[in-house]
């Protein structure tokens, strides 16, 4: 290639800074003839590893940066060689651009980064003149040049010893450099490695700050969801009040439905009394036209005069006792009806109690909520106990048959039964009861005891 196509690849680095033992030139001869291509022979070692712009230049003894070249070519890559093993390699350099002065000269391989891998010893481009010259010297001269030529001698020697000083102390300083080297490669990495931990620690303090402030507004949530479940705690146990007064208020139903079931049990065996007693008002009643037919017989015989009295007094009677089973059938007649209205709400509140335990977690809260009704006028005897609160202590289960006067619950049945007999008038030989307000009944029928 010729090396004037473009411009190698250079750098500032300096000679303190260089590899000269990686490649090693061979074979430099001490002069070069001017007007003639050089050869130039080399060697690449196992420590290094050649690279597509990697190139060998010719440079003046004394350069100081790898810019200072005269001249240069391409380091051609070794081929079908292992890299592990050292390679010969040969470069020519055309005559044109050879240096024409006589100074001293060396090769120099530089890598494509710039750096210097090896350079030759110095050598000259001029024509070798010793075996032309015929130098004519005298005895003492040769004792002289004898002496000088054992002093040079000693010189190279010590020169040699110095050189090969300085290849084992190039050899230490190219290992420390290595080593120094990869401990700066280290170093890169464990600044790379240090960028890398502080951008992670950067993100892991965002994070935690981020993390800090979802903590702040999960407490506020959780501070708001358990104001939430005091709520509904303090909801629920005022609804369990509730349902529990809803359930006390059902039970008070249902023993509200039992007495109200014993009274029409009461109220069924005194319509079975009464119609007992009318049936024997009317046993009595063909007793006493038995009795009639009979004392019209025997006053027939007796004086008419007082006959036809005793008749009217009877027929009196008679009209009398008329009226009253008129009166007691008419009674009879209301307590059916009376009793039969007992009968069918009796059945209805029967109906309507499992409706109630069903309804009655709802009632409670319609109950809290909701105002309660009054009671309709005219409805049952005891009210409805499903038309909101009742006050049933308030209301009495026991009624006076004869003048309705309505008794408290707690009443005695001694005082009850006491005050019903206080309407009464029994008859002390048969023990039939009449009303007070039927004196004149009562009269007669203790005459027809004393007929008998």
């Amino acid at each position: 290639m010729d090396e004037t196509s473009d411009e190698p690849p250079t750098s500032a680095v300096f000679l303190d800074n260089c590899h000269f033992s990686q490649v090693v030139f061979n074979n430099v001869e001490k002069f070069y003839v001017p007007g003639g291509d050089v050869n130039c022979y080399y060697t690449l070692t196992e420590s290094f590893v050649p690279r597509g712009k990697d190139w060998v230049g010719i440079f003046r003894v004394g350069w100081k940066t790898v810019r200072d070249f005269y001249t240069f070519m391409w380091a051609p890559l070794p081929s079908g060689t292992p890299s592990n093993k050292a390679v010969q390699q040969q470069i020519q350099f055309r005559a044109y651009y050879l240096p024409k002065d006589d100074e001293y000269y060396q090769f120099c391989y530089i890598d494509q980064d710039g750096t210097v891998r090896g350079a030759s010893v110095p050598f000259q481009f001029r024509v070798d003149t010793e075996d032309d010259i015929l130098v004519v010297t005298t005895e003492g001269e040769v004792e002289e040049i004898k002496l000088q030529n054992e002093n040079l001698h000693k010189e190279n020697e010590e020169l040699k010893a110095s050189c090969a000083s300085l290849q084992k102390q190039n050899i230490d300083l190219q290992e420390e450099l290595n080593k120094t080297q990869e401990l700066q490669n280290s170093l890169e990495t464990l600044r790379s490695n240090t960028e890398k931990l502080e951008l992670e620690l950067k993100s892991l303090k965002e994070e935690n700050k981020r993390l800090k402030e979802l903590d702040d507004c999960r407490g506020a949530e959780l501070d708001q969801l358990k104001e939430q479940i005091k709520n509904v705690t303090f909801d629920k146990e005022r609804l369990e009040t509730r349902l529990k007064t809803a359930l006390d208020h059902m039970d008070q139903l249902q023993i509200q439905v039992l007495i109200y079931e014993k009274e029409v049990e009461s109220l069924s065996r005194t319509d079975h009394d009464k119609t007992e007693q009318l049936e024997n008002l009317e046993e009595e009643n063909r007793q006493l036209r038995t009795r009639t037919q009979q004392v019209k017989s025997s006053l027939s015989i007796t004086v008419l005069g007082g006959a036809r009295q005793q008749n009217r007094d009877l027929m009196e009677e008679l009209q009398e006792q008329k009226r009253l089973f008129q009166i007691l059938q008419a009674k009879k007649n209301e307590a059916d009806e009376e009793n039969q209205k007992l009968r069918e709400e009796n059945d209805k509140l029967l109906r309507h109690l499992p409706q109630t335990r069903e309804v009655s977690a709802f009632s409670a809260v319609s109950e809290a909520q909701a105002p309660i009704p009054d009671p309709e006028v005219g409805g049952l005897l005891f009210g409805n106990p499903y038309c909101g609160e009742i006050t049933w202590h308030s209301a009495s289960i026991r009624k006076c048959p004869m003048c309705d006067e309505v008794f408290p619950e707690d009443i005695e049945t001694s005082q009850y039964e006491a005050h019903v007999q206080s309407h009464l008038l029994e008859c002390p030989l048969c023990s039939e009861a009449f009303e007070k307000s039927k004196k004149q009944v009562f009269d007669d029928h203790i005459l027809c005891h004393g007929l008998e």
